[in-house]
């Protein structure tokens, strides 16, 4: 179940896009924070401005947690991001050991909008995180926020 508090931080998370899409990346923030719901880190999407196809802001977050939590710390966390986790991500959280995941849009929501935008796509199949991860608490999407998130990737994309 996504809170009024959860909102707060996956708004955030949608900033964190937009400002990724100012820079010239696909439009991803995410956002991680303690037990407390203290901001621990956050970042965005570089995959277009490093040249580095793993600098997804979740696989990004989940080095800095094991760089800087304790493990039992690291199960206690909450990933917010504003797109579902793809693969590579879903798998980073696993092994490094976050807890909860929020995401405002589903990877099939994204399928379905470049579809309908025409952007070609990724070179990596969408799966659903229930499917690489074991027993995490996963909360998403949030239809609140599906329009900000779709009208991102337009712009991105030249669609807008």
């Amino acid at each position: 179940m996504i809170t009024e508090t959860d909102l707060t931080l996956l708004r955030r998370c949608v900033e964190l896009a937009s400002q990724a899409v100012d820079a010239g990346d696909e439009p991803f923030g995410s956002v991680l924070v303690d037990a407390g719901g203290r901001i621990l880190a956050e970042d965005r999407n570089r995959i277009h401005t490093s040249g580095d196809g793993t600098r997804h802001p979740e696989f990004t977050l989940a080095r800095w947690a094991a760089e800087n939590l304790k493990p039992e710390d690291r199960s206690r966390t909450t990933l917010y991001t504003s797109g579902e986790h793809c693969p590579m991500c879903a798998a980073a959280h696993g092994w490094v050991g976050l807890g909860r995941i929020v995401y405002a849009s589903s990877s099939r929501q994204l399928g379905q909008w470049w579809a309908e935008m025409g952007v070609p796509d990724q070179k990596v199949r969408r799966i659903a995180i229930e499917e690489i991860l074991v027993g995490a608490q996963i909360d998403g999407p949030a239809p609140e926020l599906a329009d900000a998130v779709r009208a991102l990737h337009a712009r991105r994309h030249g669609k807008a």
